[in-house]
């Protein structure tokens, strides 16, 4: 199915056009025709979707007429080893076509099914850092059983090496995140660290949280709790954790791992006797329901938190149902204006670069940090 282009302004009747989602199919582990079909199911609940790939791998689409279009962008950089040069160096690539569609407007947020380092690259040369933000952050409400609220998580993958002003400013854009999308007020806050006491921790964690206690100490934004140990993150003692990309990256797929492999475990032991068999039947529904609630495509991925447009980066192997949640999730993160209002929130709180004479608050510079 094909599209015109658009990007939720006033249609011909007078009627708002459909949120656009840009989305990079390129480096999709399962292919660009899986993406394709995870539009098509996000396309029957309203969102148009651009998808850049190569045009004849998508086979055929079933999408209600005029929420889907593909654009021919055959080149990726996804498997690069220097993401920044080559989103510099080959303007065809799907997802710096993608990007640029964000910040001309014909779109209204990104996804990016390749690697982050590719996605972050082409969004900070695109799509611009936001006003006032040290770094990009990736950001993740990791879902915690039982219908307890999320815990949010980042860094997660944006940016390996960090200084401790930039986990502060990571800080307050995780509590403003929980803040406007969760609900949350006044986030408690933790850095993630090898123990609680404010000694523990490499330098940069030691000073990021002597410098967070300080600013804190006078936020209506963010309730700063201390340090909390990795074994706790999801007991609810904290709403937002703090670290660097690598570090979150490690624990956010070390947490994904262990619930894969838990719920595998629990399904190999109830096939393993006629008892097991039994008890399985009769623990069917809970435990699909607790799959459902832990399982990475039900969330969509991760917020590209401090760009001028949203991104959502999701996971490359995802199938067409995670997919469909990641071009989803863009979609209410643009309806309920996250950036706008994230971004809102962290000049409230004076948590800008540049506020309390901390830096340059221009903007427009497009420095592309390292990442895993």
């Amino acid at each position: 199915m094909t599209a015109a282009p658009g990007s939720g302004g006033a249609g011909a009747a007078g009627e708002a056009s459909p949120v656009t989602i840009a989305v990079d199919t390129n480096g999709a582990d399962l292919g660009p025709a899986e993406v394709g079909a995870g539009a098509a199911i996000a396309a029957r609940q309203g969102v148009r979707t651009l998808l850049f790939g190569p045009a004849d791998q998508f086979g055929d689409i079933d999408a209600p007429e005029g929420l889907v279009e593909i654009v021919d962008a055959p080149v990726s950089i996804a498997k690069v080893a220097d993401p920044v040069a080559a989103a510099r160096s080959t303007p065809d690539a799907s997802i710096v076509l993608a990007a640029r569609a964000v910040a001309e407007g014909r779109a209204d947020a990104l996804v990016s099914g390749g690697s982050t380092g590719a996605a972050l690259a082409a969004g900070l040369l695109n799509m611009r850092r936001a006003q006032g933000i040290y770094r990009p952050a990736l950001a993740i409400p990791i879902p915690v059983p039982g219908g307890r609220r999320p815990v949010t998580l980042l860094d997660v993958g944006a940016n390996a090496e960090v200084r401790p002003e930039h986990l502060v400013q990571f800080a307050f854009m995780g509590a403003a995140l929980a803040s406007t999308v969760l609900g949350i007020e006044r986030p408690r806050v933790a850095l993630l660290s090898n123990g609680e006491e404010a000694i523990k921790g490499t330098p940069l964690v030691r000073e990021a949280h002597e410098l967070l206690r300080e600013r804190a100490a006078s936020s209506p934004l963010v309730d700063f709790i201390g340090n909390t140990e990795g074994n706790v993150v999801l007991d609810g003692v904290a709403d937002v954790v703090v670290a660097d990309g690598f570090t979150g990256n490690v624990a956010l797929k070390l947490i994904e791992g262990v619930s894969s492999a838990t719920l595998r475990s629990i399904r190999e032991a109830a096939m393993s006797s006629s008892r097991g068999k039994l008890g399985g039947l009769l623990l069917r529904g809970d435990l699909a329901a607790l799959r459902a609630e832990i399982d990475p495509e039900g969330q969509g991925g991760a917020y590209l938190l401090g760009l001028r447009k949203l991104g959502v980066v999701p996971h490359g192997r995802f199938t067409r149902n995670g997919f469909a949640q990641a071009i989803l999730l863009a979609a209410r993160g643009v309806s309920g204006d996250v950036v706008g209002r994230t971004h809102a929130a962290l000049e409230e709180a004076g948590a800008l670069k540049g506020a309390g004479g901390s830096g340059s608050a221009s903007g427009s510079a497009a420095t592309v940090p390292p990442t895993p």
